[in-house]
């Protein structure tokens, strides 16, 4: 008798693990390796690889063609656009493996988006690399198409470019923030004594954030 899954599997898709979340759907000529963990309500769509030790949380989104390395991290509510290129290895070789301990990571934060921005930037692919030990890309922030991410992005900000370079400020709702730090939704923002963006002290903050 077949298993009945919770989640939705494509009959094209390969899923080993058996850490996958309710509600969550992998759509065809998906690879799941085993060990790997897929939060509930997530959308896994055509041509995904996930390898052993990657992390997904609940409802996010992986559009066609994106593969994910071990080390990856990517919290809840991530969006990570089509055929996105993640490394984790800046200086690979053939003939030598490595132990997985030993692989760069990379932790997208909640409601993180990396994908192509209209306006902000041209090419179709999206480059993601992380020369470092450990890259974050900070809560709510967008990295544009062709960005080369080096170093940690901030929470809210929009970075496009090689290397990657702070153009901006995304509100909770999707709109690129103004100078002024008040989205026309009604959002208002301010900086901390690092500089860093966070929603004003009092104001409102959607049930999205």
């Amino acid at each position: 008798m077949l298993e009945k899954l919770n989640y939705f599997k494509h009959p094209f898709a390969v899923v080993e693990s058996s850490r996958i979340g309710r509600g969550t759907r992998i759509w065809a000529f998906t690879h799941v390796m085993e060990g790997a963990r897929v939060g509930e309500n997530c959308n896994l769509c055509d041509h995904v690889f996930v390898e052993s030790n990657v992390v997904v949380g609940d409802r996010v989104t992986v559009k066609n063609g994106v593969a994910l390395w071990d080390g990856v991290v990517l919290e809840d509510l991530v969006f990570v656009g089509p055929f996105a290129v993640f490394t984790n290895d800046k200086n690979p070789r053939a003939a030598v493996r490595k132990n997985r301990r030993l692989v760069d990571q990379l932790r997208a934060r909640r409601d993180a988006v990396i994908a192509r921005l209209r306006g902000l930037a041209r090419p179709r692919v999206l480059l993601v690399i992380w020369p470092d030990p450990v890259i974050t890309i900070g809560r709510h922030a967008f990295v544009g198409a062709g960005a080369v991410v080096t170093k940690d992005v901030d929470d809210f900000a929009i970075v496009v470019g090689n290397p990657a370079r702070r153009v901006g400020y995304m509100c909770l709702c999707g709109s690129k923030l103004r100078n002024s730090l008040r989205c026309r939704c009604g959002q208002v923002y301010e900086k901390d004594g690092q500089g860093r963006l966070r929603v004003a002290e009092g104001a409102a903050v959607p049930i999205a954030a």
